[in-house]
Order: C-alpha cells, then structure tokens, then sequence
C-alpha cells in the first residue's frame, strides 16, 4: 500500500519525427514499431508507477500527452496540452541537431503556460551509431540555462527510456512536496 498517491500529466515536447510516440510506446507497453506514423492532434496514456524513497512509498498515475510536433499545430494546441502538465520530457532527434536547437521554442512554450515544472531532456535514436550527430556534452552545453538532466536514449533498444520517465517521477514527487 502506498503513503501517498498522484495523478500526474507528462507532456512530451519536440519537433517532428524525434520519436515521442516511439518513447511513450516503449514506456508504456514495452513495444518498438520503427513504421513512422504522424500524431494527429494529441492522445494521451497511462502508466502506474511506484516510487520508493527512503521509508515512503508514492503510486503515481502518469498521464502521459503525445502532441504533433510541427510548430503551426502548437500555437493552436498549446494552452489546452500544456495546461496543467506537472512534468515535461523534452525530445530531439540525436540524428538531427536542428531539432536540439528547436527545443528551446517549446521549453519556452511550455514555460508560458505552467511556468517552472521538472523537465527531462533525451535525445532519442542513439542507436542509429554513425548518424548520431549529438553526443552529451552538445546537449549538456546547449541546455545548460534550463539545467534539467540530459540523457542519451533509444525507443528502439529502451536505453534510458525508463530513467527519464523515472527521474522525472522523482523530481514531479520533489516539486509536489515542496509546495
């Protein structure tokens, strides 16, 4: 039995094509499906995720947001997706260092409408070896204003899939507490 319970919304952000459906797959249902199908609008998930910290013991119900990634969609799109969001994951595609760059616009995006709330940062499709054109420290130097944690990831082979979903969970757990 948990000590405590929440019911979280995790949006995640990013151009395009960088995979957020593919992450929230591997999450949520442990698949990969490598055929590229464009979001339409949005579709939410949910994962039950227990977090054990010291003695406490913290259920999380993640609500998990998907949007399509083309800019025109998110201006239209933005205060409903964004409204509410307790945490966000961030995605660029490590393939396509343009996307690293058009991150900012929907951190700011997001910023706009739930002000300051834990983010992740993954630069997802490190698997793809020679086409992999972002390493750690473009990231790290890139994103060092927000400084919110920056992995490596892969929906295709789940490297650092559940550890960002993870550490976000622990860091929603933080910011709840402290309010």
């Amino acid at each position: 039995m948990a000590d405590r319970r929440y019911k979280t919304k995790i949006c995640l952000v990013g151009e395009s094509g960088v995979g957020k459906t593919s992450l929230i797959k591997k999450y949520v249902l442990d698949i990969f499906d490598d055929k590229y199908i464009t979001t339409i609008g949005t579709k939410v998930s949910k994962k039950s995720q227990t977090f054990e910290q010291g003695d406490t013991k913290t259920e999380m119900d993640m609500m998990i947001w998907d949007i399509m990634g083309q800019s025109s969609f998110r201006v239209l799109l933005q205060d409903a997706y964004f409204y509410g969001a307790h945490g966000i994951i961030a995605v660029c595609d490590a393939t396509r260092p343009e996307t690293l760059e058009g991150i900012h616009s929907w951190i700011d995006s997001t910023k706009e409408i739930v002000g300051d709330v834990p983010i992740v940062f993954l630069a997802n499709k490190s698997d793809l070896g020679d086409e992999v054109k972002i390493d750690k420290n473009m990231m790290e130097k890139e994103l060092v204003k927000y400084g919110m944690p920056s992995m490596l990831s892969s929906a295709k082979t789940g490297e650092s899939v559940e550890d960002a979903f993870d550490t976000l969970g622990k860091m929603i757990i933080a910011n709840i507490s402290e309010d």
